[in-house]
């Protein structure tokens, strides 16, 4: 899960430099990231950050309203109070509005991310986009694996295998800003282009496996509405007043012909112009990003965390969570399963390109990073619903599995991060230390003589200003000194 682009940068550097064609041993697994993209992460990082916290704050919020007896039957009835126009086919719950509508917005902006790594970021080379690309897919594919094992073992249901495949790095951001970790960008960049295409591929599963019977008419019509909007945006069209409308009609098509409404929102971001053209300063797909991310971060997804994670958490619930195949598959695929398949796959990287890792970290950063990526919540929690959509009391054991996994992670990840904190501040208050002032990180222009010449001259003015205050002191203790002598010898 990504974010609006600086408007002054150039092409995205890769996360793993692309060595020369004489030096194979160039290449570098988790480097200094390019200025522009270190700037980019740290946007990115901000906004996350924030829906993070907004996030984890509807969750707990709805854990304590579901939780607590006197009030979780107003829980209940909220999120199953039905609002919409029924000759519309849309007379759904709060729950359901929150799952469907509100979602539409937060997969918008995830096509809009994906477009842009497609067309201009780390996905458009395949030498540069093989790191994060076989992490994420490994880091989907074993927590699937182990879901599928548990549950063969356990003669339980696998049609939640896809549950434990998300990541949720806004929630993970969130963890990071609540124990005050100094992660490297270069860490944070591997994470979040983990989630970018995270995200890709929980929407290919949410398409391909969560699609119920087809209402051939009604996405016929979603499909002419796509058509339309397409031409709208190639034609130069403006104006949300034209857009927004035919937003809602497409989404209501889509969500009337049997198909997850979501789809509608990627599809409709993925149309979006994420390349800059001649005197641009934003193309039209990042300034529409950067209207749309605060309403998705920052109302959409919380919402839907505050209507869909309150489940119950009584003794009997938990004790469920590890011993029913489904719930432990998913519990599992998050803490094991993420963890091995992220590392596992960052390793086979590395193994297979002849990459070596940044000599400023180590293997166990990486293993801490992998494992903090078992965070999955906000997807995992939507194909939950989704997977066992026909059983009400799996689906919450689902969810709660979900919730405690994604704990488990956090701390376990929490610890090994902490481990290596003072580390990571050393090599982030590096990345930002500017003695020059001229607002570029000094690690950054060490092979700039205009950088080394400038602060030659820094290190000469202070070396005279100490000389200065040197003979000024010098010049005050003699005239101490020669004050205390004349004293001396006043006679009494």
């Amino acid at each position: 899960m990504s974010f609006a682009m600086p408007s002054n940068r150039p092409r995205r550097c890769p996360l793993v430099a692309a060595p020369s064609p004489t030096d194979h041993q160039s290449r570098k697994l988790l480097g200094l990231l390019s200025l522009p993209e270190r700037r980019f992460v740290a946007d990115a990082l901000r906004t996350e950050t924030v829906g993070g916290v907004l996030l984890l704050v509807a969750a707990i919020t709805a854990l304590v309203w579901a939780n607590i007896p006197a009030i979780s039957d107003s829980y209940a009835d909220v999120r199953s109070f039905h609002i919409g126009p029924a000759a519309l086919g849309l007379d759904l719950s709060l729950q359901h509005w929150a799952a469907d509508g509100l979602l539409a917005i937060f997969f918008f902006v995830a096509g809009i991310e994906l477009k842009r790594e497609l067309v201009a970021g780390d996905l458009r080379d395949a030498r540069a986009a093989a790191l994060p690309v076989i992490a994420a897919v490994c880091g989907m594919a074993v927590p699937a694996v182990v879901y599928v094992l548990v549950n063969i073992a356990g003669d339980g249901s696998t049609d939640g295998w896809a549950v434990p495949t998300a990541t949720d790095i806004a929630f993970a951001l969130a963890v990071l800003a609540v124990i005050g970790t100094s992660l490297p960008s270069a860490l944070r960049a591997f994470l979040l282009t983990l989630a970018v295409v995270d995200d890709l591929f929980a929407i290919m599963i949410i398409a391909v496996f969560f699609t119920s019977d087809i209402d051939f008419l009604a996405l016929g019509g979603a499909f002419v509405g796509l058509a339309l909007f397409w031409f709208l945006l190639r034609t130069g069209v403006h104006g949300w007043y034209v857009y927004v409308p035919l937003a809602l009609v497409i989404w209501g098509l889509m969500y009337n012909s049997g198909v997850h409404a979501t789809i509608a929102g990627v599809a409709m971001g993925l149309m979006l112009r994420c390349t800059r053209r001649d005197g641009e300063r934003q193309s039209p797909g990042e300034h529409i990003e950067h209207l749309v991310r605060p309403l998705s971060a920052g109302l959409a997804v919380p919402l839907f965390a505050l209507l869909s994670a309150g489940v119950s958490l009584s003794d009997e619930a938990i004790a469920q969570v590890f011993t029913r195949p489904e719930t432990l598959g998913v519990v599992l695929g998050l803490v094991v399963g993420k963890t091995v398949g992220i590392f596992g796959g960052t390793w086979l990287a590395a193994r297979f390109t002849k990459a070596e890792l940044n000599e400023d970290l180590a293997w166990p950063d990486v293993l801490a990073v992998a494992t903090l990526a078992g965070i999955g919540f906000t997807v995992s929690l939507l194909i939950g619903e989704l997977a066992f959509a026909g059983d009400t009391v799996l689906t919450d054991e689902v969810k709660a599995a979900v919730l405690i996994g994604s704990l488990i992670a956090a701390v376990l990840a929490c610890v090994m991060l902490k481990l290596r904190n003072r580390r990571y501040k050393a090599l982030t208050d590096a990345e930002e230390r500017d003695e020059d002032h001229d607002g570029i990180p000094d690690i950054y222009e060490q092979h700039n003589p205009e950088y080394h010449l400038r602060m030659a001259r820094i290190y000469e003015d202070r070396a005279a200003e100490h000389r200065r205050k040197a003979e000024e002191a010098a010049a005050a203790a003699l005239q101490t000194a020669a004050g205390s002598t004349t004293e001396g010898d006043r006679p009494a």
